[in-house]
């Protein structure tokens, strides 16, 4: 993906990050976020699902706020805008048509698909719930939740004092 890529993270991405192990690492280094033009956007309804999993697994008062810290530097969409609702109604008969049968998808993965679609993001996820919508409905890049950077054979370095 190039820096003028515009990313809409799913809850898994998200969770990736803000744990900052190697699959957020991966993540972080394979899509150069830090370096991308355009500020990645996250679905309204991935807050809330963020927020239960950091409740529901009595995340620390630090961990927390890395969190509010994250959410407040992505662009946040919320579900009340047309073009959202629009594409929503798409990725429903899409799950509903699909040649192999109808595919099970959780309202909140709906609503997330769909705000992608409607912002012409490219949704990165690390689960396949979304894999049958590309790229037709919107255009969803699956990250291996085992996905690892390459280890340097150089070793690593400890800073001087």
């Amino acid at each position: 993906m190039n820096k003028g890529t515009l990313y809409l993270f799913d809850t898994t991405v998200l969770l990736a990050l803000i744990r900052g192990r190697e699959l957020g690492r991966y993540i972080n280094h394979t899509f150069t976020l830090s370096d991308v033009i355009n500020k990645p956007l996250i679905s309204v309804v991935s807050h809330g699902e963020i927020w239960v999993m950091a409740e529901r697994n009595g995340w620390g008062e630090k961990k927390r706020q890395a969190l509010s810290e994250m959410l407040g530097d992505l662009v946040t969409l919320d579900l009340n805008d047309r073009s959202i609702i629009e594409a929503y109604v798409e990725v429903d008969k899409k799950n509903r048509s699909h040649p192999k049968g109808a595919r099970v998808l959780s309202d909140n993965d709906k609503w997330i698909a769909a705000t992608s679609r409607a912002a012409s993001a490219v949704l990165l996820t690390t689960d396949q719930d979304f894999i049958h919508l590309n790229p037709d409905v919107c255009t969803a890049h699956y990250v291996d939740p085992r996905s690892r950077l390459p280890q340097s054979n150089a070793g690593t370095q400890q800073e001087l004092p």
